[in-house]
């Protein structure tokens, strides 16, 4: 029996060479795919019909259950659990931004993760399985489905549960079918690929996804801290990622995304401010860009939580410090924390 291909992992390329059509097409089979979450029983308008037979013949049309929806009370948020067939859970996020009828999706691209960082929920999970390329498609296509009118999709975040980097086969892929305009027609510069730090993926992220923005959980300048936090810094330390980091920036010209959960009494001091001062003017002076800095409130990831929320007033302390030192950074603001949708929550329990 002929193995068939999920057809939303599939781009109208893809299709025409699985299925020997041409790419006309395939364009438009792949349109109604993501328009109707099917192909039409009959070939449409300037679609040959055995066009539609042979797509028919090599494609298959699996989907995600939506196990529950969870809106946040405190602000627009919208959390997703999955189903996959095989019964692996996983979860998503809505986020309102600025501009009204515009949303993100922050998308997961594993179950689980096999890092471990002691401030994220999905790191306690441990790593049960990659998500497939059509897996990651099918979370954006959901969120969509219940967008109130006009609304539409803008970006999508991979900051979800799991590695991306990790799984980098995947991501490149479904990346390449959202930002395609005969599917999801989301602008590649508005996806985001967030990692832990992993130097080789990093430096294929840059070939393979030139237009998308790259971004990096610093968790502490120090490297002993870091590691302390983040398990990957013994496998990778700062270094290298670092200098990963600044090829990226030289290939796609773009500045990298460093976002740095604060977490108090552990890397909130001034000491903390000023070595991620020096890393930032140290990766401008080597690299030619500066880094966006963005500070992350810590959020509970439940039973047995490790650390605590920085203070306000510490928070403020640790942005004058890095403000004294000509290093501008933001307040990133991560919502849904009351359903566990918020930065690091995700754990599809």
């Amino acid at each position: 029996m002929t193995e068939t291909a999920p057809l939303a992992a599939l781009t109208p390329a893809d299709l025409a060479t699985l299925a020997g059509i041409e790419l006309g097409d395939a364009r438009k089979l792949v349109s109604s795919y993501h328009r109707t979450g099917g192909l039409p029983r009959i070939a449409p308008a300037g679609v040959r019909r055995v066009a539609l037979e042979r797509a028919r013949a090599v494609t298959h049309t699996p989907a995600l259950t939506v196990e529950s929806r969870a809106a946040s009370a405190l602000d627009p948020f919208v959390k997703y659990a999955f189903a996959a067939p095989d019964g692996a859970r996983f979860e998503a996020v809505r986020i309102p931004l600025e501009r009204a009828g515009r949303y993100s999706v922050c998308v997961s691209s594993q179950v689980g993760c096999a890092l471990a960082c002691t401030f994220c929920a999905t790191g306690r999970m441990g790593l049960a399985r990659n998500l497939e390329p059509w897996e990651i498609v099918e979370q954006i296509r959901a969120v969509r489905a219940e967008l109130p009118a006009p609304g539409r999709v803008h970006g999508v975040v991979f900051q979800g549960m799991g590695e991306p980097l990790a799984n980098l086969a995947a991501v490149v892929q479904a990346a390449r079918v959202l930002s395609e305009p005969s599917a999801l027609a989301i602008d590649g510069r508005a996806v985001t690929v967030c990692t832990s730090g992993l130097p080789t993926g990093i430096r294929a992220l840059a070939r393979e996804l030139p237009a998308a923005r790259l971004g990096w959980s610093v968790g502490s300048a120090l490297e002993q801290t870091r590691a302390s936090l983040m398990p990957i810094e013994r496998a990778h330390p700062l270094r290298e990622v670092l200098a990963a980091m600044g090829e990226h920036a030289a290939l796609t010209r773009q500045s990298p995304m460093w976002a740095y959960t604060m977490l108090a009494g552990v890397n909130d001091g001034d000491d903390h401010a000023l070595a991620l001062a020096r890393l930032a003017h140290a990766f401008a002076d080597t690299y030619g860009r500066r880094p966006r800095v963005s500070l992350v409130a810590y959020n509970s990831i439940g039973p047995g939580d490790p650390y605590d929320r920085s203070s306000p007033e510490r928070e403020s302390r640790f942005r004058d410090v890095l403000s004294a030192e000509g290093v501008a950074a933001i307040r990133r603001y991560s919502g849904g924390s009351d359903v566990a949708a918020a930065c690091g929550q995700l754990a599809a329990g």
